[in-house]
């Protein structure tokens, strides 16, 4: 087994792999390094239970850059065809709003269901989305962050100046007053929104800078961005194929191996030393770690100037969520006025939000260290449109809840996992009475548990949390910031927390391998 390769990668994520088969595929011999016992990270489809396999966190690949998808071969991969892709309801009797994958048909139901106040208002809001798509560079491949003022110049007018304005300083709740201000009438699709936004942060809807996560969860691909896909096999489909792209194309990749430390020698790297003691050189090394494990805890601190380092340890990465897999023995039955979600149909993803409001107040709650009573979910049903993820019959249904609390509380860890499971039990069970008898078993992550497994600082998946403050200039490219680069010739950044991410984009590790082979040119 050689110990030297032109490439290493750190991480065998979606943008480790992308990173890595992109090296490979350019005639650099790449190694992948992982130190769980799958790739994947937290794009994988695991078998948590005999025969039960689950998305362990994401779920759909993004909307993804065409000129990324092309290169990584992503169009290929088989997807289900599913005529909608999800149900949002707030569980009190309401008229679920139900998310058709054809846009007219989207538009038509809203139009009868939900009146043409909410038509109006999500255009109003796709068209205030695209300005701080465009200025976040929600699509960019190959391309660095930009500065504020590029932000700015990405405005065509006042209404699109106003709208980036709003990204960097405004909050969720401000954006849903202005395009559907009926706290009633529109609550399951103001619930929707803000979970899809709040979910990547730690501020709730009404809180200053969580507007950025809308934009960034709102933003919709132009002729250069492939749609948001569900894929045959689960989002692990994805990480699959860029493994076996890697290992085809002649690169390795070794799991179960742990980096400790990047080497550096005169200013560039020099390989990587294991856990094990073992030392593996090369002249390129690609972190798909987050950037501040990365800058703080696997460099020799005297490598560095200080000014970089202390930047790179103010990230914020508090997560506040519980992730549930259950294996079901058969399907959950939705009692009236409900019943309508017993179409298989209309059973790909079914969230149970709150208002706005309501999710205010328990991230309030929460920060007190207190379990909320009645927790939004995000309920996934993947084996109902993909039989292969669970034996005939059963199914695997997979649960993501906010909020998680990681601060101020003086119960056990452990209890307010237990009393927060129970609780989200209890809701779905509400909606559908025979959810809870059905379960075989379950098992339940908090944020805790999601950085153990996958190196996600405290649980953070988006590796730097969609606040404003976290994004565009100061979210670090491949070299680190823009206007602060890591000075050491080699090293690449390429994780979820760097410049085109969070979320399954692949840019991150795109942009690094772009990155390093432009230097070796």
């Amino acid at each position: 087994m050689s110990d030297s390769f032109d490439a290493i990668v750190i991480g065998a994520g979606h943008n480790g792999l992308a990173a890595a088969a992109l090296l490979q595929r350019a005639g650099l011999r790449t190694l992948c390094l992982d130190a769980k016992l799958y790739a994947g990270g937290t794009a994988s489809t695991v078998e948590l239970f005999d025969g039960y396999r689950f998305e362990i966190a994401g779920s759909l690949q993004f909307p993804t850059s065409a000129v990324v998808s092309r290169e990584l071969g992503l169009d290929a991969l088989p997807t289900i065809d599913v005529e909608v892709m999800s149900v949002s309801l707030r569980g009190i009797g309401d008229d679920p709003v139900i998310y058709y994958t054809d846009p007219m048909k989207l538009l038509t139901h809203l139009n009868e269901v939900h009146g043409a106040e909410a038509v109006n208002g999500m255009a109003g809001l796709m068209a205030w989305s695209q300005a701080p798509t465009r200025a976040l560079g929600r699509f960019d491949a190959g391309r660095p962050p930009k500065t504020l003022d590029e932000m700015y110049a990405c405005a065509g007018n006042e209404f699109e100046r106003g709208a980036i304005t709003d990204m960097l300083f405004g909050s969720v709740t401000d954006v849903l007053d202005r395009y559907l201000p009926d706290a009633e009438k529109h609550g399951a699709l103001r619930g929707m929104l803000s979970f899809l936004a709040v979910n990547t942060t730690y501020r709730a809807p009404a809180t200053p800078g969580s507007a950025a996560a809308l934009a960034f969860g709102l933003a919709v691909p132009d002729e250069n961005a492939v749609l948001m896909k569900k894929l045959r096999g689960g989002i692990g489909a994805l990480t699959t194929h860029l493994r076996d792209l890697l290992v085809d194309g002649g690169g390795e990749l070794r799991l179960r191996a742990t980096v400790q430390e990047i080497l550096t020698a005169g200013g560039r790297v020099t390989g990587v030393r294991l856990e094990d003691g073992s030392q593996l050189s090369a002249p390129i090394v690609v972190s798909g770690v987050a950037p501040d494990a990365t800058i703080t805890g696997m460099l020799d601190p005297g490598v560095l100037p200080g000014e970089v380092r202390e930047r790179f340890a103010r990230v914020d990465h508090r997560g506040s969520y519980l992730q549930m897999h259950f294996a079901l023995d058969g399907l959950p039955t939705f009692a009236d006025p409900y019943d309508m979600l017993n179409d298989p149909a209309l059973q790909s993803a079914i969230g149970l939000f709150n208002t706005p409001e309501e999710l205010q107040q328990q991230w309030e709650d929460c920060r007190r260290g207190i379990v909320p009573a009645d927790p939004a979910i995000a309920m996934q049903l993947p084996s109902v449109q993909d039989p292969d993820l669970a034996p005939p019959g059963k199914h695997a249904v997979s649960a993501f809840s906010l909020w998680f609390p990681v601060e101020g509380s003086d119960a056990s860890y452990g209890d307010l996992k237990a009393q927060m499971g129970q609780r989200v039990i209890d809701k779905i069970t509400r909606l559908a009475p025979d959810f809870e008898r059905r379960i075989i078993r379950h098992t339940t992550f908090t944020p805790k548990h999601m950085g153990t497994m996958f190196g996600a600082p405290g649980g953070d998946y988006c590796h730097g949390l969609i606040h404003p403050e976290q994004m565009g200039p100061n979210r670090p490219g491949p070299k680190g910031h823009l206007d602060q680069p890591i000075p050491i010739d080699g090293l690449y950044l390429g994780s979820a927390g760097c410049h085109g991410g969070p979320g399954i984009t692949f840019i991150p590790g795109y942009n690094a391998a772009q990155a390093a082979l432009a230097d070796l040119r």
